[in-house]
């Protein structure tokens, strides 16, 4: 049965792969942003747009809609430790906003974009959802304050919600793919330097604990990640804040990653050495079992080739 759902930041990558995959399941979406880090093409066709700030989804939520999806957020790490005041205020003072437009429309399930970066440094990998929350930044402290803040609205309030922690989404799907101004995620930085926008990638740190000195990342491709939020919806339940990691669960090394571009674009990819970057854990990788075991979902899509294949693809055709 076809629902209706509000996709808050819709107009941006994960937000707008999600909301293409409603709309292919024959679903009704409305799309509200405010375009400040999003992009007004990045609205799938078929789906409502409104241009808006989520601390006044109240004029636009009511009791048509069945769930709301939860992208809006700044995200940018570094940008959140020179002002964290902006992280506080949008993604935590928006969310609490979004949360009361909810109760009052009588909308009670969520599901909600969480990251991987309320962990902080794990103590063991993979990171399994009952690992210490210990974020390093305030991007990572604000996600992890909206999930307490929805599992307190779950259980006063009967709030069906599910919360996401993505690792590092990447890839491409149709015309949706990574654009980030300024561009922070290490598969588009690369391919950059493939397609001759940029002169070297830079690795900050070689000498890890890992087998070829580089940190490790867990990657899980952008249309897998939209598949688990179709399904989050629903396993939702009432008065219940199911959190689930999403990740691949294999790690591939910031030198893997560089060599598969290499092979996948045929282009030369010179790299720097730089130094490491303060709180970069030397390994990231996911558990996954909780999404298998509470969702019924698996990532079909975690060949690191296809992923930076799919992403090369975009990359060339929104460089034209």
């Amino acid at each position: 049965m076809s629902g209706k759902y509000l996709v808050t930041g819709g107009a941006g990558y994960v937000g707008g792969v999600v909301a293409r995959h409603l709309i292919e399941a024959g679903d009704e979406v409305v799309v509200l942003d405010n375009l400040s880090t999003g992009f007004r093409e990045g609205v799938p066709s078929g789906a409502s747009f409104v241009e808006g700030d989520i601390r006044d989804a109240a004029k636009w939520l009511d009791a048509s809609f069945d769930a709301v999806l939860h992208f809006a957020a700044f995200s940018q790490v570094g940008e959140s430790v020179a002002k964290p005041e902006k992280y506080w205020e949008n993604n935590v003072g928006g969310t609490m906003a979004l949360l009361g437009a909810m109760r009052e429309a009588g909308v009670r399930r969520l599901v909600f974009s969480s990251t991987a970066a309320t962990y902080g440094e794990p103590e063991q990998v993979p990171i399994v959802e009952t690992a210490p929350t210990r974020p390093t930044n305030p991007y990572g402290a604000s996600k992890l304050a909206v999930d307490h803040m929805i599992t307190g609205e779950a259980a006063a309030h009967g709030l069906a919600a599910v919360s996401l922690r993505y690792f590092n989404v990447a890839g491409a799907y149709g015309e949706h793919g990574e654009r980030h101004d300024p561009e922070s995620h290490l598969i588009p930085l690369v391919l950059q330097v493939a397609q001759g926008g940029r002169e070297a990638i830079s690795v900050f740190g070689d000498d890890y604990p890992t087998p070829d000195g580089t940190c490790v990342r867990d990657y899980i491709h952008v249309a897998d990640l939209a598949e688990a939020h179709l399904l989050a919806l629903k396993a939702a339940r009432p008065g219940e804040h199911l959190i689930c990691n999403l990740g691949n669960g294999n790690g591939f090394s910031v030198r893997e990653v560089v060599e598969t571009v290499r092979q996948v674009t045929g282009h030369p990819v010179p790299e720097v050495v730089a130094p490491r970057r303060d709180g970069d854990p030397a390994v990231l990788v996911a558990s996954a079992a909780t999404a298998r075991e509470r969702l019924g979902w698996s990532p079909s899509r975690a060949d690191l080739a296809g992923i930076v294949a799919d992403a090369w693809e975009f990359a060339q055709r929104h460089a034209r």
